[in-house]
C-alpha cells in the first residue's frame, strides 16, 4: 500500500493555488538560460569547423557529446527534482567555461558536461512543471518552454557580438539562474508532492512507454540537428547568410510558435495541432532537400517554417506523456531517451552530409524523423483511459 501524507493540510486552498506560480517563476528563468546553452553549438559551429579543420562527420560527433550528456543527466533527474535542477545549472556552467580553452579532442568531454547539466535541470524541470499545473497542462508547459526559446534565440546574438566568449556569458547566467532557483524554488518539505516523485512501478505498459521514448527521442533529434545544421546549410547556398542570423530566425520562429500555442490549441484541439504541424514540418524540410539552388529568401522562410512547425511538439508530446503517467520516479530514463535523439541525428545528419556531398541529403534524416513521429500520432494522442 502507499505511503499516505500524514501532515494535516497545513497549506491553505490559497497557499496551494501559489505553488505553481512559486514554481514555474524560478523555472521560466532557469529555461531561459539553458536554452542559451542547450543551441550553443549551432551557430558557433561553422567558426569551430574552420578553426579545427573537421569535417561535417566529425563536427556531427560534438553533438552526439552535447546530448550524450544530456542523456546521463535525465536518467538521474527524477530522483530529487530540485537538486536537478539546481546542481545542473553549476554543472552547466563549468563546462561552459572550460569550452573556452580546450581543442577538438577535449571538447568533446565540455560539452558532455554541459549536456549533463541541462539533461539534469530540464527533465527535472519539466517535470516539476508538468504536475504543478494538471489544469492547462499543455498550455503553462508551452509557457515555460518559452522561457527556454528566448534563451535559445538570444544565444546568436550573443555569439554574433562576443564569438567565443559568450560560453562567458552563457556560464555567468547560467550561475547566476542556479542562485536565482536555491532561493525561489520551494523546497520538498514545503511541496513533497511536486518536487519529489512518489514511489511507483513502470508508469505505462510497454508498447505506450517505448513509443513515449521514441516520439521524445525523434523530437530532439529533430529539433537540435535542424538547429544545429541550418545554419551550415545557409552559408553554403549563399554568399550573404550569416550562420547567426539563420540560428535566430530560427528559434525566434520556435519562440512565436510556442507563445500563439495556448491560442491556438484552444482552437484546434491538442490532436490536430500536434499532427498539423507535422505536415508542415515534413512540408518545409522537403522543399529545402530538393531545392537544387535555393534563394536566400527561400531559405529563411522555409528556415522560419520549420521553427514554427516543430514549437507545439515537444510541450504536446510531454502533456500527452504526463497526462498517463503524473509524477513518476522512473520518468528520468524516459527522459533521457529525448537525448539519445539529440546524441544521434545531428550525427547521422553529418555523416550523411559528408558520404553524399551535401546537406541536401543530410537533411532526409530529420525528415524522415518527422514521417515517424506523424506515423505514431495516433498513440501518443490519445487520451488516457479512466480507471
Amino acid at each position: 500500500m502507499g505511503t499516505v501524507q500524514t501532515t494535516a493540510p497545513s497549506a491553505t486552498a490559497e497557499t496551494r493555488s501559489s505553488i505553481p506560480f512559486r514554481i514555474l517563476g524560478p523555472l521560466f528563468f532557469y529555461f531561459a538560460g539553458a536554452g542559451v546553452a542547450t543551441v550553443m553549438l549551432g551557430p558557433l559551429l561553422p567558426g569551430l569547423i574552420e578553426r579545427w579543420h573537421i569535417q561535417d562527420a566529425q563536427a556531427g560527433v560534438l553533438f552526439t557529446a552535447l546530448f550524450a550528456g544530456q542523456l546521463s543527466g535525465a536518467w538521474i533527474a527524477s530522483k530529487n527534482l530540485r537538486a536537478s535542477v539546481i546542481f545542473g545549472a553549476a554543472i552547466t556552467a563549468g563546462s561552459c567555461i572550460a569550452m573556452l580553452w580546450v581543442n577538438f579532442s577535449a571538447a568533446h568531454v565540455a560539452l558532455f558536461g554541459v549536456g549533463f547539466g541541462l539533461g539534469a535541470g530540464l527533465t527535472a524541470g519539466n517535470v516539476i512543471a508538468g504536475t504543478a499545473v494538471t489544469s492547462g497542462r499543455a498550455r503553462a508547459l508551452a509557457i515555460l518552454n518559452v522561457g527556454w526559446s528566448i534563451g535559445a534565440i538570444t544565444c546568436p546574438t550573443l555569439v554574433r557580438i562576443f564569438g567565443s566568449e559568450a560560453f562567458f556569458i552563457i556560464a555567468a547566467l547560467m550561475l547566476a539562474l542556479a542562485a536565482v532557483i536555491v532561493t525561489r524554488l520551494p523546497r520538498q518539505e514545503h511541496a513533497p508532492e511536486l518536487l519529489q516523485a512518489p514511489p511507483s512501478g513502470l508508469p505505462l505498459p510497454a508498447l505506450p512507454l517505448a513509443l513515449f521514448a521514441l516520439a521524445l527521442l525523434l523530437y530532439v533529434g529533430i529539433e537540435n540537428t535542424l538547429g544545429g545544421w541550418l545554419p551550415s546549410y545557409a552559408v553554403r547556398n549563399s554568399a550573404v547568410l550569416l550562420a547567426s542570423s539563420i540560428s535566430f530566425n530560427y528559434w525566434l520562429a520556435e519562440l512565436i510558435g510556442r507563445s500563439l500555442m495556448a491560442v491556438v490549441v484552444r482552437r484546434l484541439g491538442e490532436s490536430a495541432l500536434y499532427c498539423g504541424s507535422l505536415v508542415l514540418l515534413i512540408t518545409a524540410i522537403s522543399m529545402l532537400i530538393f531545392m537544387r539552388h535555393p534563394r536566400d529568401g527561400q531559405i529563411i522562410t522555409l528556415t522560419i517554417l520549420c521553427g514554427l512547425a516543430i514549437a507545439p511538439l515537444y510541450p504536446l508530446i510531454v502533456s500527452f506523456l504526463l497526462a498517463r503517467t503524473g509524477n513518476h520516479p522512473r520518468l528520468g530514463p524516459l527522459f533521457s531517451m529525448a537525448s539519445f535523439g539529440g546524441a544521434t541525428l545531428p550525427w547521422l545528419t553529418g555523416v550523411v552530409s559528408t558520404n553524399f556531398h551535401g546537406l541536401h541529403a543530410g537533411l532526409v534524416v530529420p525528415a524522415l524523423g518527422a514521417f515517424l513521429l506523424l506515423a505514431i500520432a495516433g498513440s501518443i494522442t490519445r487520451k488516457p483511459s479512466l480507471q
